[in-house]
């Protein structure tokens, strides 16, 4: 086999200051700005040892060997959606991952007769997910409700059903969907349904941490909310929050269900446990939102959320400036192209609430510098 062409590519990713390569273990001593574990919840062993403790680790499997569909044993999945049903008012289903929920469903969602409408920054599992279906879709521009307006009225005759898709929080800026707005949509044009990734505020916003669609007005405001287990919950998988009819159909149609194998069982044990115990973590989120706050005085971004960019404009300024935060004892990695558009690259600063308050009061002196 020759893979010259294959080496070309990597090659012309490395001319450009895009190539890619696992970071591996970062250096001891070192605050880590890169990370999704905004409740600081994946750095509490005490919270692993209650939870061990709690469990009988003996009769809990460690893996589930089939997909859902197929498996013998289904305790721990349907322990956690029900869970998830009396938190959020509305079934719940289980997904290995947020990649497999949006892929998924949105393949399962889109088909010929809907148009997909996208934020123009959703999420590339949203994407896929499009692409899989080879459904219609169009993209507005990001959080403007005017642009999405007029797209609609101009393109609704000619479908059955509206797909309007977005994220309550943006994963690379951070900013909030305007999702009272969007919901208002639902009662001008009664075809839309309306789909909120919450991949990046779950644990972190709304009432209970439970995403800021949980504060909309009625529990099917927004049609399909996703939330993962991967990222403030410290744990692994993702959920879909729909209702029965909905649930009922990704079980037959989502090829991402359907075709993988389950969670381990003592995963979803596990998120179980935080789930239930994320309501009372108000403490850890007022911290990092007063982290937040003292992050935007130092990046000097619009908004004062767990996520905030800096950007630099190049894939070299982006790396330079990330070695140099490494140097003086922070990891805040680089974010490059294909991630973001050329000219938009940057530094994400992703906080955590274990973090404390000088971390960020040493950031400001060294970026100064």
């Amino acid at each position: 086999m020759n893979y010259e062409y294959y080496i070309s590519e990597l090659e012309a990713l490395r001319a450009g200051g895009n190539l890619r390569e696992l970071p591996g273990e970062a250096p001891a001593g070192v605050w880590d700005l890169s990370s999704n574990d905004y409740l600081g919840l994946a750095e509490d062993p005490a919270l692993a040892d209650a939870f061990l403790a709690s469990t009988d680790i003996n009769a809990a499997m460690m893996t589930s060997s089939a997909s859902r569909l197929l498996g013998p044993r289904q305790s721990a999945y349907e322990a956690l959606e029900a869970t998830l049903t009396e938190l959020y008012g509305r079934p719940a289903l289980l997904f290995n991952s947020g990649y497999h929920a949006n892929v998924g469903m949105i393949q399962t969602l889109a088909d010929r007769r809907t148009l997909v409408l996208a934020d123009k920054l959703i999420h590339a599992s949203v994407i896929d997910g499009l692409r899989l279906a080879g459904a219609a879709f169009e993209r507005f521009r990001h959080n403007d409700i005017e642009h999405l307006r007029r797209l609609i009225d101009r393109r609704k005759a000619d479908f059955d059903r509206l797909l309007v898709v977005v994220e309550s929080v943006y994963s690379m800026d951070g900013d909030c969907a305007p999702l009272e707005e969007l919901a208002e949509l639902k009662q001008h044009y009664p075809s839309l349904l309306l789909y909120v990734d919450e991949a990046h505020a779950v644990g972190v916003c709304g009432p209970g941490g439970l995403g800021l669609s949980a504060a909309l007005p009625g529990p099917e405001a927004a049609d399909i909310v996703v939330g993962t287990l991967g990222k403030a919950l410290a744990s692994s998988g993702a959920y879909a929050i729909c209702s029965s009819a909905l649930r009922s159909y990704f079980i037959n149609k989502a090829r991402s269900l359907i075709f993988s194998t389950a969670l381990p069982p003592l995963q979803a044990l596990w998120s179980k446990y935080i789930i239930g115990r994320v309501a009372e973590m108000d403490s850890r989120r007022e911290h990092l939102q007063r982290l937040a706050t003292d992050l935007a005085a130092v990046t000097g971004c619009s908004h004062s959320g767990h996520i905030q960019p800096l950007v630099t404009g190049s894939a070299e300024s982006a790396m330079r400036l990330s070695a140099q935060l490494l140097e003086g004892g922070y990891k805040v990695l680089p974010i490059r192209t294909p991630t973001v558009p050329p000219g938009t690259e940057r530094l994400r600063f992703s906080l955590s609430a274990a973090l404390p308050a000088e971390a960020i009061k040493n950031l400001n002196n060294i970026l100064k510098q």
